[in-house]
C-alpha cells in the first residue's frame, strides 16, 4: 500500500472509514492482545429479514476499513443470535400458529420447530441466518446465547451483575413507568417448572452465594442461582452482560434503538468495562412507509432479494445512505442493479484513491471484480417486455444480434441479469403490462418516428442507440410534447404497457429496428391493447 493511499484512507469520508478511524482510537487509547471484536446481535424470534443482513454486511464493511488503517491488529466478528429470550408473541407469517401459541414464554430454543426441520424454532431461524451469511461469503462465528448461558461462558459476568444490581437498577428503574417499575429485574429466571423465562420482581439475592430469590408461577417461593442457564437478562442487561463477557468493541444498531445503547453503555461501565463503538442507522420501510417487522413479516426477505437480483446488488443497497430511512420493496431493485453495473464500470478507471469513494470497493472488500456489464437492468427487462418472452434463449437471440460478442459465458454477469430480468418480468411487470390506444397527436408522432428509424435502417442499419435517440428527441419536439418526457412516456405506455423506462433509443439498437417498426405497426392498427404479441428476433413474424 503506497503512502498516497494510506492517507487518503485516513482522510477518507467513506462512512466505512469513518467508523473504522473511532476504532483506530479506541485501539490507541486501549490496546488489547485479543485485538478487535466486532459483533452483531439477532433475534430469532421471526424469520431471517434482510435488516439482519444489512447489520452484518455494514460491519464486516468497517472490518474490512478498519483492517485498511490497522493492518496489524487482529479482528474477529460474532453474530450473536438472542434464542434464550421467551417467545413473547407468534409472527404471523408463520405455520402452526396454534402449537406455538402453546409454547409463549418458553426460550426460543425450546419452541418446537414450526417447519418441522429442526430441533427448535431458534436452531431453524439460526440455521437460516448462517446459510444466508455463508452465501454472501461473510467471515464470522455463529454465537447462541442459549450455549452462552447454560455452557457457563456468561457466569462470570452474570455475577458481577449481582454484585452491581443496585446500580444497575439505579440506572434502569428511572426510564420504566410506575406499574413496570415494581416488578422489573435485571435477572429473568427461567421457571424450573414450566421451563418459562419470567418476568417477576427479585425478592432477594445473595451475592456470596450467587442466587436470587422469586416467586415462581404457582406462588412457590424459589432460589435460583443466577449462572449456569438458570436466568438469563433483561435485553438492556443483557446486551452490556454480552458487551461485557465478550470484549465487544464495536457493534451497531438501529436508530429505533438510541436509548437502549446509552442503557446498555451504562450498564456496561458498572459491570466494569468499556461499552463498544457503533453507529446508529435508520430503519428499513415496507411499500406503505411503515417499519419492516419481523412478527410482522413486511418488507423484503433476503430470499426474495436474491430471486431477482444479484447478491452484490444487495450490499450496494446496504452500503448506500446507511443514516438515511429507505423503502425496502420490490421496485427499488432494478434501480439498484443497475447503479451497481455503473459502480462496477466507474472502479475499474479510477485510480486506487478514487477508488475509496466507490461503493463497489467497500461491498468487495477492496477488490472489485474485473466484470463488465454492457447492458443495464431495466433495458433487459424492457427487452423482455417488448419481446414477450420468457425464454432466455429468445432474450439472448436479440443481445447477439446487437452485439456478436455478447454471450453468457465471456460475460457472466449478463448472463445473470437475463436469467433475474425473466423472473423480475413474470412476477412484476406482466401482471401490470396495459397498452393504451395512441393519441391523434402521438399516433401521428409514431407514423413519424417509424418513418425516420426506416429510412435510418436503410442508410445506417447497425445505428447505436446515441443516433437512434436523436431521431425520437427530434421527432418529439417536431410535435410539440411539452415537457419532452411525455413522449417518451407514451412511447413506452403505447409500445410496451408501461409508463417507463430506459433510454428508448438504446432500447431500439437492443431490440431492433426492424422488430420496432413492426411494434409501432401493430401499435397504429390497434393490436397491442389486450395482446400478447410476440416478435422473433429477426423481427419477422408476429402471433397475434
Amino acid at each position: 500500500m503506497t503512502s498516497e493511499l494510506r492517507d487518503a484512507m485516513q482522510a477518507s469520508n467513506a462512512w466505512p472509514f469513518v467508523e473504522a478511524r473511532k476504532l483506530v482510537e479506541r485501539v490507541e487509547r486501549h490496546p488489547s492482545p485479543a485485538g478487535v471484536l466486532f459483533e452483531t446481535g439477532y433475534g430469532p424470534s421471526g424469520l431471517p429479514h434482510i435488516g439482519t443482513f444489512g447489520e452484518v454486511a455494514r460491519t464486516a464493511m468497517v472490518r474490512h476499513a478498519f483492517e485498511c488503517l490497522a493492518p496489524g491488529v487482529k479482528t474477529h466478528l460474532i453474530a450473536f443470535s438472542d434464542d434464550m429470550d421467551g417467545l413473547r408473541k407468534v409472527p404471523s407469517n408463520l405455520p402452526n400458529q396454534e402449537m406455538l401459541t402453546a409454547h409463549l414464554g418458553l426460550p426460543l430454543s425450546r419452541v418446537p420447530d414450526p417447519f418441522g426441520t429442526h430441533e427448535s424454532f431458534a436452531a431453524h431461524n439460526n440455521a437460516r441466518l448462517c446459510a444466508f451469511l455463508d452465501q454472501f461469503g461473510f467471515a464470522y462465528e455463529f454465537r447462541s446465547s442459549t450455549a452462552a448461558y447454560t455452557s457457563g461462558a456468561f457466569d462470570a459476568a452474570l455475577l458481577r451483575m449481582l454484585a452491581v444490581y443496585d446500580e444497575v437498577m439505579d440506572i434502569i428503574l428511572p426510564t420504566l413507568g410506575p406499574e413496570r417499575r415494581a416488578s422489573y429485574s435485571p435477572f429473568l429466571p427461567v421457571s424450573p417448572k414450566t421451563g418459562r423465562v419470567l418476568q417477576v420482581p427479585v425478592e432477594a439475592r445473595d451475592t456470596a452465594a450467587g442466587t436470587i430469590v422469586f416467586r415462581d408461577e404457582d406462588g412457590t417461593r424459589t432460589e435460583l442461582p443466577v449462572t449456569g442457564g438458570h436466568v438469563k437478562c433483561q435485553w438492556k442487561a443483557d446486551w452490556a452482560l454480552r458487551w461485557h463477557a465478550l470484549g465487544v468493541d464495536y457493534e451497531m444498531a438501529g436508530k429505533d434503538l438510541i436509548d437502549s445503547v446509552t442503557l446498555s453503555s451504562r450498564i456496561c461501565r458498572a459491570l466494569g468495562s468499556l461499552p463498544p463503538e457503533g453507529f446508529n442507522y435508520e430503519l428499513f420501510l415496507d411499500e406503505k412507509g411503515e417499519k419492516i417487522s419481523k412478527s410482522r413479516g413486511n418488507g423484503l426477505t433476503i430470499e426474495e432479494w436474491l430471486r431477482y437480483a444479484s447478491p452484490e446488488s444487495l450490499s450496494l443497497f446496504m452500503y448506500a445512505a446507511p443514516r438515511k430511512a429507505k423503502r425496502l420493496h420490490f421496485d427499488v431493485i432494478p434501480k439498484t442493479v443497475d447503479e451497481y453495473i455503473q459502480f462496477l464500470k466507474a472502479v475499474h478507471t479510477e485510480d486506487p484513491v478514487e477508488q475509496l469513494r466507490n461503493p463497489v470497493w467497500h461491498i468487495h472488500s477492496g477488490r472489485p471484480p474485473q466484470e463488465d456489464c454492457p447492458l443495464s437492468f431495466a433495458l433487459l427487462l424492457n427487452l423482455v417486455s417488448a419481446s414477450n418472452s420468457e425464454e432466455a434463449d429468445v432474450l439472448w437471440g436479440f443481445i447477439r444480434r446487437y452485439d456478436a460478442s455478447l454471450d453468457p459465458q465471456s460475460h457472466p454477469l449478463l448472463g445473470r441479469l437475463v436469467d433475474y430480468a425473466i423472473t423480475y418480468y413474470h412476477d412484476f411487470v406482466r401482471p401490470t403490462k396495459a397498452f393504451r390506444a395512441a393519441s391523434a397527436t402521438e399516433a401521428l408522432a409514431l407514423a413519424e418516428l417509424r418513418a425516420e428509424l426506416a429510412r435510418l435502417a436503410e442508410i445506417r442499419p447497425q445505428a447505436d442507440g446515441e443516433a437512434i435517440q436523436e431521431i425520437v428527441y427530434e421527432v418529439g419536439k417536431a410535435h410539440g410534447f411539452e415537457p419532452l418526457r411525455a413522449w417518451f412516456q407514451a412511447l413506452y405506455e403505447v409500445l410496451l404497457g408501461q409508463s417507463q423506462g430506459p433510454r428508448f433509443g438504446s432500447f431500439v439498437a437492443l431490440y431492433g429496428i426492424g422488430a420496432t417498426l413492426d411494434l409501432i405497426d401493430r401499435a397504429l392498427a390497434g393490436e397491442l391493447a389486450g395482446s400478447s404479441a410476440s416478435v422473433t428476433p429477426a423481427g419477422a413474424s408476429r402471433r397475434d
